[in-house]
Parts: structure tokens; C-alpha cells; sequence
């Protein structure tokens, strides 16, 4: 992968670890490479492939591989309460923080994608992601029409502030949420808050809060560690940096001709993906007949 690595794990991926799921990780920059088109994608063992990370941890569960399997019913009654509180408090103010706060989009999250997916994929794919990520956040919202300002900010990370809260009331100081053993609301918990402990971001609001809670930043620095050693050794907050071209695109005389050579295959690529999925349509109308004219002069004689 080129540039910088940004973290950002999923509920599925971290329910594997913690399940002891023997899956083969393979991280491409290209979701047109997976076997489902998206991104995240599961090959199993039958030659199927999954693409929901709800869907994975179901079929994790159906081979055996159950996190949850120690806990009791209250616990269980407990996860879904929680998922449930993630979901509706905490994940609107991070898709919030990550793609429509214009600072953080442009500086940070347009520019890892961007320097991390192939050509001309980059050129398409971060806006495309980051309309989904506005219209999943009105639909969340119950807002058809929604759009960003100061006020949606102050509510989003109020929400957050006191789901974090909650959480790290909720951990104390144990481990984990149930103990010495990771469930599946670790995993959850995890996804949600590791972005924001290895992202610097501009605008941090939610980064200071997570910070302030002592022992959930610990809990997700403990479980990078044990999970993801090779994550956890990357320090957090270094800025993308795309590594150096050797090719002769930044050498002259090549390098105007390339430049106009890469904008004429991207904007083609842009027209050609539009059509293909419908966003720009091309209507066709029958030619008018060349007697039209003479035929309404006659209809106009006829009347007199």
C-alpha cells in the first residue's frame, strides 16, 4: 500500500482476532479486486464470499468461532444495549469527524484515500464515499435533508462525549467490558474508538475526549498491542506522505504531456463510471421531419 498506513480496523476484523479465526488478511487498495466488488470482503473455505461485517461475524459464529460463547444472558442483553448506544451516539459524530468536517476530509481523509487507491479509482472514490457517508448520516439522523453546521457539530459530539463516558464508566478498570476475555462488544467498542487514537486530525474535538478517558485509551493501546502488534508500533499522528515517483511523470520534458495525458484518462474514466451507473444519462430525441414546417403552414391555411 503507498503513502502512510491510517488504522482503521472493523468490528469484523477485530471479532477474528479476538475469536481465534484463522483468516489470511489480504489488503488491497482496489475494491473492484475483491470477490464481491466491496470492500470488506470474506472468502470462505465453500468458495462463497460475504460482504457485510455483520454478515462475517455471523458466519465466524456459524464455524465455531464465538467470542460471545462465556457469556450470560445479562451480558449478552448488555452487548446489545451497547452496539445498540455506538451506533446511534457515537458512530454519526465519527462519520462526522472523518468525512464531513471539511477540514479533516480534505487534509486527512480525501488525501489517504486518494494516495491509497489506485488510478484513476482515486479520483472517483473518495467523493462517491463521501456522499455515502452523508446520506448514511441523514439516514441515521432521520433527516432526509440534512446538512452540516455548527449546531449538527455541537449535537453529534455531545451524543459522542456521553457514549465515550458511558463506555468508560462501564469498563472501569477491568480488561475487557466482560472481564479478562474479549466479546463482541470489545470489537465494536475498538473499531469505533482506534480510529480516533491513531488519526491526527485537525479538528480533534472527539481525539481530546477519548484522550481524557484514562482507561479507554489504555483498553484500545492494550488491545492494539496484543491484536495488533505490528499497528501498535506505528506512532499515531504522522502525517501521509506519498513516497516519491520514479518514474519520468515529475521529469521533463514528460512531465506536462503526462499530466495532460493523466487529467484526459481520468475525466474519460469519470464519464465513462458516471454512464455505467446511472448518475449521468444520455437522452436521445427523434429528429424532427424537414416538411414539419410546411405541413403547420398548410394546417394554418386550411383554418382560414
Amino acid at each position: 500500500m503507498k503513502g502512510k498506513k491510517i488504522f482503521m480496523p472493523r468490528s469484523h476484523l477485530a471479532y477474528a482476532k479476538f475469536a481465534g479465526a484463522p483468516l489470511k488478511v489480504h489488503k488491497i487498495t482496489n475494491p473492484w479486486r475483491s470477490p464481491t466488488g466491496t470492500l470488506p470482503a470474506l472468502k470462505t473455505r465453500e468458495g462463497g464470499s460475504i460482504s457485510q461485517p455483520s454478515k462475517i461475524i455471523i458466519h465466524l459464529r456459524k464455524q465455531k468461532y464465538n467470542a460471545d460463547y462465556d457469556l450470560s444472558a445479562k451480558e449478552g442483553a448488555d452487548t446489545l444495549a451497547f452496539v445498540s448506544l455506538l451506533e446511534e451516539k457515537l458512530l454519526p459524530a465519527l462519520i462526522y469527524t472523518l468525512w464531513i468536517d471539511s477540514k479533516n476530509y480534505v487534509d486527512v481523509t480525501r488525501c489517504w484515500y486518494a494516495e491509497n487507491i489506485s488510478f484513476p479509482l482515486n479520483f472517483l472514490l473518495p467523493n462517491r464515499m463521501h456522499c455515502q457517508q452523508l446520506e448514511k448520516l441523514r439516514l441515521v439522523r432521520g433527516d432526509p435533508v440534512l446538512e452540516p453546521g455548527e449546531q449538527l457539530e455541537k449535537e453529534l459530539y455531545r451524543d459522542a462525549f456521553e457514549c465515550m463516558t458511558l463506555l468508560s464508566q462501564r469498563l472501569g478498570s477491568q480488561k475487557f467490558f466482560f472481564g479478562d476475555s474479549p466479546s463482541s462488544l470489545d470489537a465494536y467498542v475498538f473499531a469505533h474508538l482506534a480510529p480516533l487514537l491513531k488519526i491526527k486530525l485537525p479538528n480533534g474535538k472527539l481525539q481530546q475526549h477519548l484522550n481524557s478517558l484514562n482507561n479507554l485509551q489504555q483498553y484500545c493501546t492494550n488491545i492494539l498491542a496484543l491484536y495488533f502488534p505490528s499497528d501498535a508500533r506505528e506512532a499515531p499522528g504522522h502525517k501521509i506522505h506519498a513516497p516519491p515517483d520514479s518514474s519520468d511523470f515529475g521529469n521533463e520534458p514528460h512531465k506536462r504531456r503526462n499530466q495532460i495525458l493523466s487529467a484526459l484518462f481520468a475525466v474519460g474514466a469519470m464519464l465513462g463510471y458516471a454512464i455505467l451507473t446511472g448518475i449521468l444519462t444520455i437522452k436521445r430525441e427523434r429528429p424532427q421531419l424537414k416538411n414539419s414546417s410546411h405541413d403547420d403552414e398548410d394546417d394554418d391555411e386550411g383554418e382560414d
